[in-house]
């Protein structure tokens, strides 16, 4: 079993020590302690949270429906650079910055402006994942 550290949790998640606290408090988490005698919380129960909160944030998502790509974030457009033919846009969504590679035509019929909220579909044919020491 996987513990982390309440401040540990809450940098990984984006979240402050208080709201991980608060989690702990509302039932969401359990808090033990290590043998150091600091609050830890199970890395397998953080993890199932963020599913659940995940699942809440993905109403969010106003697509037609379901879609064969599994990533998809959902946030605010926070930049657009366009020439005639293709742009580069930006989005924030949560701790996270998205950028893609557009036609510019396309930007223009979604209405993709600084400000409007939109969702990243991210298909990839290679994933890489890292792993803490």
């Amino acid at each position: 079993m996987g513990r982390i550290r309440i401040s540990d949790a809450a940098a990984l998640v984006s979240v402050s020590d208080d709201t991980v606290r608060r989690w702990v408090e509302q039932g969401r988490l359990t808090a033990l302690r290590d043998d150091a005698g600091a609050q830890v919380v199970d890395g397998a129960e953080l993890a199932a949270l963020l599913v659940d909160s995940g699942k809440e944030l993905d109403r969010l998502d106003t697509g037609l429906g379901r879609r064969s790509a599994r990533n998809h974030l959902t946030g605010i457009v926070t930049k657009v650079v366009s020439d005639t033919v293709m742009s580069q846009v930006e989005l924030q969504c949560g701790p996270y910055r998205v950028v893609s590679l557009v036609s510019t035509e396309a930007v223009r019929e979604l209405g993709l402006a600084p400000g409007s909220v939109a969702t990243a579909i991210i298909k990839a044919t290679s994933v890489s994942v890292e792993a803490a020491r």
